[in-house]
């Protein structure tokens, strides 16, 4: 008896699992709705009587489990780098012309859409899906492996046997989207601007039932690696996991040239628009796997591939209002609050005005039709106004002398164009300063958003980023929204964040010009907080990066005395005030090619700044000159050098070209 329940279990799992692959991957349906959801049902009722019996492929798991705490965190054997960009056809030619140059031969190319959605990786282990997760930063993610069960598309068991990681993107179809939103506005709640803000929500979900009602989708772009096979080409691999079960994009092409890549991309200009999905732009990927593996990669992204992002949208609106804020250097900007009109694909009612200037040079009024644009995720701008739409009911805006939060009397600094409040008390200045001091690439404490810090800060539970390590269970547990499982993750990732490196912590609290790459390069000068406190404009000037004006902020930032009172409080609570990370590598400990050598840079250089470029020798034991001489021992030519080129070819100095500075990088 107990066999063929077993094989019953077997037979309804494999032929359901079928039913569903020809539904929602090949869109062939093979059975009317009622008769799988018939068949379905008796499966349920054979697994609840008989549990034991149950396959890991079940299509009952796409229904969603048992909600989790939190999501763990996932290190990417293969990082999930970011694209570069190409804007139009010049672009284009140039990503096709650094191709052919780092080749030495015209390659042929894979186009295919850019799905506006989640990119997610995919592990199968002897072709059963074992592990999900997101991109989160290229290389670490979060694992979604219960989410990504819901997606129907998804196969829990490939069709042959395979260890195999896919990248993927995980999508909301426009007509989910559409019911989603529907939904929300009976319910009274918040919209989702767009289907990609939707299903990166809905992927978020620590509840997976949730997930399972969102309808998802997802298109597979890309092989990490795979046992046992040997693939040639990128639009083979795509036959290849399509044979294995896998729903991939049919809208590809494989291009001999970039002129047929340019052609694929412009015959989309006008069509997107009648997809069933989002997309963006177009992906270019230098088809052959071995060419790949010649062009490498940047430290951000592969040399072989590029994403065609189309024009930006303009649409005309009109300009309700300004409001004005108050950023954490007491710099106030003014938003322009627009009627909601919808741009690439996003619903907007704000936009950026930047400063004063800006709105008098545009001659901007209250109640102006405005032509704005979004391109991607750049934030919304106002490109003009519509003055012959004037009625005449126009209001002119003048930016306030006050401060809109605290009343102290705004300034301008010589040479800056904003105007800013310098009340060290001001209390959207505090504000904003605790969400930088919580933020990912300061002090990194998950669970203290903007709202929890802002009801922290409205309840006076907090004053300063010390009052963070003083916060009690029971004060936590009576704000909203905040319940005991919540309080406890916060309070022990609050914990954590008293372990953080120093350049964490600097960066955290804020000193004027002195960003994230700054503060690591002071913290790992001086060690600890201790001797930057001690450090003189002087010290500090001799440090590669930092120019006068850093030093200067710097050193008048730690002689405040609320400040000393504020560190040495940070470290009677606990916070490492030390320098924990790697040293920087000197030149007798440097294997690299540049220790002990002098580089001269020059020209324009593509994929990096030159002052980046700067940090990378240094940081592998060699000097950066700004002249060619006979003790020159390397020239990098960017584009367009001049007399520095000319004059280390006269010399015989070495000299390279962007391309190979970047493969010697990568090394």
């Amino acid at each position: 008896m107990g066999n063929e329940i077993m094989d019953k279990v077997k037979q309804l799992t494999e032929l359901l699992n079928d039913y569903a692959y020809h539904y929602y991957v090949l869109d062939q349906p093979k059975v009317s709705d009622a008769e799988y959801d018939q068949l379905l049902n008796k499966l349920k009722m054979l697994e609840n009587e008989y549990p034991e019996y149950k396959q890991k492929d079940s299509p009952t798991e796409r229904i969603g489990g048992v909600p989790l705490e939190q999501f763990t965190k996932v290190q990417h054997t293969i990082p999930m780098l970011s694209l570069s960009n190409a804007f139009n056809e010049e672009d284009l030619r140039d990503f096709d012309r650094r191709v052919r140059q780092g080749l030495g031969h015209e390659p042929s190319y894979s186009c295919e859409l850019k799905i506006d959605g989640l990119a997610v990786t995919l592990k199968y282990e002897n072709g059963e899906f074992v592990q999900g997760a997101t991109r989160g930063d290229g290389t670490v993610g979060e694992d979604i492996t219960n989410n990504l069960k819901t997606i129907p598309s998804i196969p829990l068991r490939l069709r042959q046997p395979v260890t195999i990681e896919v990248r993927g993107e995980a999508f909301m179809p426009k007509r989910s989207f559409l019911r989603l939103n529907e939904e929300k506005e009976k319910n009274g709640e918040a919209l989702f601007a767009n289907p990609r803000n939707a299903a990166a929500g809905s992927l978020r979900q620590l509840d997976p039932k949730i997930a399972a009602k969102r309808s998802l989708d997802i298109f597979i772009y890309s092989v990490g690696n795979v046992e046992g096979h040997e693939l040639s080409s990128h639009h083979a691999a795509l036959g290849f996991v399509k044979e294995l079960g896998f729903k991939t994009n049919e809208e590809h092409k494989h291009c001999k040239n970039i002129e047929e890549v340019i052609a694929f991309c412009n015959s989309w200009l006008d069509r997107r628009a009648d997809l069933p999905y989002e997309i963006d732009g177009i992906v270019i990927k230098v088809d052959a796997l071995k060419d790949q593996q010649v062009l490498g990669f940047t430290a951000k992204s592969p040399r072989w591939a590029t994403a065609f992002k189309f024009p930006a949208e303009e649409v005309v609106t009109t300009l309700l209002d300004i409001e004005l804020s108050v950023g954490r250097t007491g710099v106030v900007t003014p938003t322009a609050i627009l009627e909601p009109v919808s741009v690439a694909g996003t619903t907007v009612q704000r936009a950026s005005l930047h400063n004063e200037d800006l709105i008098r040079e545009k001659d901007i009024k209250l109640g102006d039709k405005v032509t704005i644009k979004k391109a991607g995720d750049i934030i919304p701008e106002v490109v003009n106004v519509l003055v012959d739409h004037r009625t005449g009911e126009e209001r002119d805006f003048a930016m306030p002398t006050e401060c809109p939060e605290c009343n102290s009397e705004l300034i301008r600094i010589d040479g800056e164009v904003a105007l800013r409040c310098v009340n060290p008390k001001c209390p959207a200045q505090i504000r904003e300063g605790l969400i930088h001091f919580v933020s990912r690439n300061a002090m990194n404490i998950d669970g203290l958003g903007e709202r929890v810090i802002t009801q922290l800060f409205e309840h006076e539970l907090v004053q300063d980023v010390a009052d963070l390590y003083k916060l009690e269970r029971n004060e936590l547990l009576n704000l909203e929204r905040m319940g005991e499982k919540s309080v406890d993750n916060l309070l022990k990732a609050i914990f954590s964040s008293k372990e953080n490196s120093l350049e964490k912590l600097l960066f955290g609290l804020g000193i004027r010009h002195v960003g994230a790459k700054a503060a690591k390069t002071l913290a790992q000068h001086f060690e600890t907080i201790d001797r930057i406190q001690q450090a003189t404009t002087e010290e500090l000037e001799a440090i590669n990066e930092i120019g006068h004006k850093m030093a200067d902020s710097i050193v008048s930032y730690f002689e405040q005395p609320e400040v000393m009172e504020l560190i040495q409080e940070l470290k009677e609570l606990g916070v490492n005030t030390d320098y924990k990370g790697p040293k920087p590598v000197s030149e007798q400990e440097s294997n690299s090619f540049f220790a002990g050598k002098t580089v001269v840079l020059t020209g324009t250089m593509e994929q990096m700044t030159r002052g980046d470029a700067k940090t990378e020798i240094e940081a592998r034991g060699g000097s950066v000159t700004g002249s060619v001489s006979s003790k020159t021992d390397l020239l990098i030519a960017g584009e367009k050098a001049g007399s520095k080129l000319k004059k280390a070819q006269d010399l015989g100095i070495l000299i390279w070209d962007e391309e190979r500075f970047i493969e010697e990088m990568n090394k």
